[in-house]
């Protein structure tokens, strides 16, 4: 089982690395990545282990955030509503989604219980369906918390009714892989940016399985599409590169990088080699680490 948690901090790297700390020397969980990126102000951790340990050290990072992040002193280009913004658990091998839906759940009731936060129940875990994209449980962020729970539909599924002073409330739940890859335009204009990302995303009558905000990089003096790409096998990491380097074409901007977030799938990466070096008849069979793995 993998546990993809994103905490709102990136600019202070010893925070970072005490959060980090709850995942490693523990008996059955391995660290796998962990990134920072100071304009988004937020740091992703992939972890991977059996159940029960994963969920031992998830915890202890959860409280680690708790205590180590404000909140009302946070600012960045990212949305956000909790020091530990959302808690994905993801099936590797050898378990069903059946079993991390219930794993997602009990962490929730002892993360509410523990630490005193509102906890919402997203994705595969959702108990209602408005539940089930995360843009709309985050929708209002952290400053929109008190006054959204104050509606009956967006009581949280555990915890308190209210927002916790300093760590607002966090999601949890249980998801198939995804892809976060981001794509830099060369300007400064943050319009752009938010125009090319509308068109890019599902909702804005883009690809099926794709999200995406524009964003600043302040520091850079350029701007980002960034994505989440909810399935790779269906919506392409090269589909979304050329889409947002099509729209951005009418603003004459053009792409000037491109980066993945966390660990992705060998396959997705496979694929989109196979597109851009126009290989024929290309299967993940003539992948070498595949047949090692065999």
């Amino acid at each position: 089982m993998e546990c993809v948690p994103n905490f709102s901090v990136g600019r202070d790297i010893n925070k970072v690395e005490q959060i980090a700390d709850t995942f490693r020397g523990k008996e059955g969980v391995k660290l796998l990545d962990y990134s920072s990126d100071a304009d988004h102000n937020r740091s992703v951790i992939t972890a991977a282990g059996e159940p029960e340990a994963l969920k031992r050290a998830v915890m202890e990072a959860i409280g680690k955030a708790v205590e180590l992040i404000d909140l009302t002193q946070h600012q960045g280009q990212h949305p956000r509503m909790g020091a530990v913004d959302v808690v994905p658990f993801i099936p590797i091998k050898n378990v069903t989604m059946d079993e991390v839906v219930a794993l997602s759940k009990e962490v929730a009731q002892k993360v509410a219980e523990k630490y005193h936060l509102p906890v919402f129940l997203y994705e595969k875990s959702a108990t209602s369906p408005h539940r089930e994209n995360l843009a709309a449980v985050r929708k209002g962020e952290f400053e929109g918390l008190t006054e959204k729970m104050r509606q009956p539909e967006w009581w949280p599924d555990f915890g308190p009714a209210e927002r916790h002073p300093t760590a607002g409330a966090v999601a949890i739940g249980a998801r198939m892989p995804l892809v976060a890859y981001n794509v830099n335009l060369g300007t400064d204009n943050l319009e752009i940016a938010i125009a090319i990302a509308k068109k890019v995303r599902f909702v804005g009558g883009g690809l099926r399985y794709c999200k995406a905000m524009g964003i600043s990089l302040e520091e850079r003096g350029i701007t980002q599409v960034s994505m989440n790409l909810t399935d790779f096998t269906r919506t392409a990491i090269y589909r979304a590169h050329e889409l947002v380097r099509m729209e951005a074409k009418r603003y004459g901007v053009p792409v000037v990088g491109a980066e993945v977030i966390g660990l992705v799938p060998m396959e997705a990466l496979a694929e989109t080699a196979a597109y851009y070096l126009g290989l024929e008849n290309f299967s993940m069979q003539q992948v070498l680490e595949t047949k090692l793995m065999e």
